[in-house]
């Protein structure tokens, strides 16, 4: 599935991207947003030691508006921004469905940034979806 993720620090440099490799990778949490805040994260850890996975100051951005476990991630990571293409009406954990990062609760509100490049991102995910269905449909 066309849904991919980069986390960029704040001067804009890139530290980790990544796709959706849960069919891949048989993990069902291998999605594009998990992988390259982990990435990142040890890239962090390799340059900035006193920082450890903390991604202070990093946008993470992904085609498709994050789903409550990739919002989750992305709060405990700790980055600054979160932007991301379509919105996904139907599992969207940054406004649509639910709104992790912005949850008064939690101790960490990411900045969220919806909708960028939206119709390009949607078409993209809408190609796939009309060529990609199989027999069990198709998988974010």
């Amino acid at each position: 599935m066309p849904v991919g993720a980069v986390v960029v620090d704040a001067s804009g440099r890139e530290l980790a991207s990544a796709t959706n490799a849960r069919e891949a990778l048989g993990d069902p949490t291998a999605h594009a947003e998990v992988l390259a805040l982990r990435a990142a994260a040890l890239v962090q850890q390799g340059e900035h030691a006193d920082r450890g996975w903390r991604l202070e100051g990093c946008t993470l951005a992904v085609t498709l508006e994050p789903c409550t476990m990739c919002a989750g991630a992305a709060v405990l990571a700790r980055v600054d921004r979160v932007v991301f293409g379509a919105w996904e009406p139907k599992t969207g954990a940054a406004g649509s469905l639910w709104d992790v990062l912005r949850d008064r609760r939690l101790t960490h509100r990411p900045e969220v940034v919806g909708g960028v490049r939206e119709n390009a991102c949607s078409e993209l995910l809408r190609g796939w979806f009309r060529g990609a269905a199989g027999p069990h449909g198709p998988d974010r």
